[in-house]
């Protein structure tokens, strides 16, 4: 294979704003450049969460080596490292603190992505840059203009960009998602998400010292500096704007992406609605307890229903969590990550069923091989659309009005507030670049 051209170092320096100006600037990596046997070398980036999974699905393949694992709380970093080497007896994985040394190693091929939301999109698009692959939690972005940068860095440095949506690459809703396309369940004019969740009150921690062993800086990141509490480190920032974007950008991502990948629409709404808020506890949490969106494609005659529960509640035709899926001669419903089941005709008659799943990070790492981003299940522009659904609900949330939106521009029309929400404020050096 060819070599891609290398970043040069004074663009590079430019475009992260000098955010890297410590460390030695990484060079894009050759395609080939992998170890012996296109054995892939990982990074994991935030292991205290999501990022156990990650771990434990890429020690399970042959072909990758999970090299580095990478955290600003040395105390769960330190952790996982020592449970690393008990489930591995015999390998070492490297540590960091900070995931710009990650980024100078060289010799990483490609980092898993599963700090909190307000990191995504900038840390994607650094590993970018430095000529990492890219596999990235759900949501891809804190906010639709990272989600847009994180899709251009991708393709300006030519690099394979997952998102982190396992669902995709189940067997079964891939047979599901062909069923609706093939009009088993005739013309499909409008799909429901579904995320009814227990969420307790997390009541209200205050402020403390930041505890030994953290980087609260880097913890922090791109966001609003503010002092520590619990409240926000290690879950419950989940809850909070500044870092968080609630439940339908924490779970609720898996369902807007099957909703948008099961009504086969590649592009924004141009009316959403919101309504919701806090009505059960008197907690820290910022974002709504309850939220009922809708999302209307007028040009393609097609809806999405989203709402958000928290606590007590029926299912939906046997969903808490998914998704249901309406035509004009059926319905197909949708639970959790890798079962299907549809009801056809007027008298509801049982239809095709399965239940069957996928190795998502598989996906990814054949995907960096033949370094070929046509193989992903979930390749970084559906990342941008299901992140930029649930932003879009919130921000008409937020603003307590029904708003217009252009999906060419990707700005609310005639509406300069909520075009506020599409952004934020950077806190240097954690900034966002332009890619040009």
């Amino acid at each position: 294979m060819k070599k891609e051209n290398e970043v040069s170092r004074r663009n590079f320096i430019k475009n992260t704003a000098g955010v890297a100006v410590a460390f030695s600037i990484p060079s894009i990596i050759p395609a080939s450049a992998f170890g012996a046997n296109d054995r892939v070398r990982v990074a994991v980036i935030g292991v205290n969460g999501r990022g156990q999974d990650h771990i434990k699905g890429y020690s399970k393949l042959a072909n990758v080596e999970v090299a580095t694992l990478c955290d600003p709380d040395d105390v769960i970093l330190q952790t996982r490292a020592k449970e690393f080497s008990e489930k591995n007896p015999g390998k070492k994985v490297k540590t960091e603190n900070d995931l710009r040394k990650v980024y100078d190693d060289k010799s990483i091929d490609a980092v898993s992505i599963a700090t909190p939301n307000h990191w995504h999109s900038l840390a994607a698009i650094w590993a970018c840059q430095a000529g990492k692959d890219v596999y990235v939690e759900k949501p891809g972005s804190h906010n639709l203009h990272e989600g847009r940068k994180m899709v251009e860095a991708a393709r300006k440095y030519k690099r394979i960009v997952q998102h982190g949506v396992q669902l995709r690459s189940s067997e079964a809703l891939q047979e599901a998602v062909k069923h609706m396309r093939d009009g088993l369940i005739g013309n499909v004019y409008m799909a429901r998400g579904l995320v009814y969740k227990w969420r307790p009150d997390i009541g209200n921690k205050g402020t403390e010292p930041i505890p030994a062993g953290l980087n609260y800086d880097l913890w922090t990141g791109p966001a609003e500096m503010k002092p520590f509490s619990k409240n926000y480190v290690h879950y419950n920032w989940h809850w909070h704007w500044n870092y968080g974007n609630g439940d339908v950008g924490n779970q609720g991502i898996h369902e807007t992406d099957m909703c948008m990948w099961g009504l086969g629409v590649d592009t924004f709404p141009e009316k959403i609605t919101s309504a919701g808020g806090k009505f059960l506890w008197d907690d820290a949490k910022e974002t709504p307890e309850l939220l009922t969106s809708s999302f209307i494609y007028p040009k393609e005659k097609k809806i999405i229903e989203f709402e958000v529960r928290p606590w007590m509640t029926n299912d939906e035709g046997g969903v808490g969590i998914g998704n249901i899926f309406y035509g004009s001669e059926g319905y197909l419903v949708v639970k959790g990550y890798d079962f299907y089941e549809t009801f056809l005709g007027k008298d509801k008659k049982p239809g095709p069923t399965r239940k069957a799943g996928g190795d998502h990070y598989k996906n990814f790492i054949d995907a960096v091989i033949a370094r070929d981003s046509k193989i992903l299940n979930a390749p970084v522009e559906t990342a941008h659309l299901s992140s930029g659904l649930a932003h879009l609900g919130n921000i008409a949330y937020r603003t307590g009005r029904a708003l217009t939106f252009d999906p060419k521009s990707e700005k609310f029309v005639g509406d300069e507030d909520a075009n506020t929400y599409l952004t934020r404020k950077y806190r240097a050096p954690y900034t966002v670049p332009e890619i040009v």
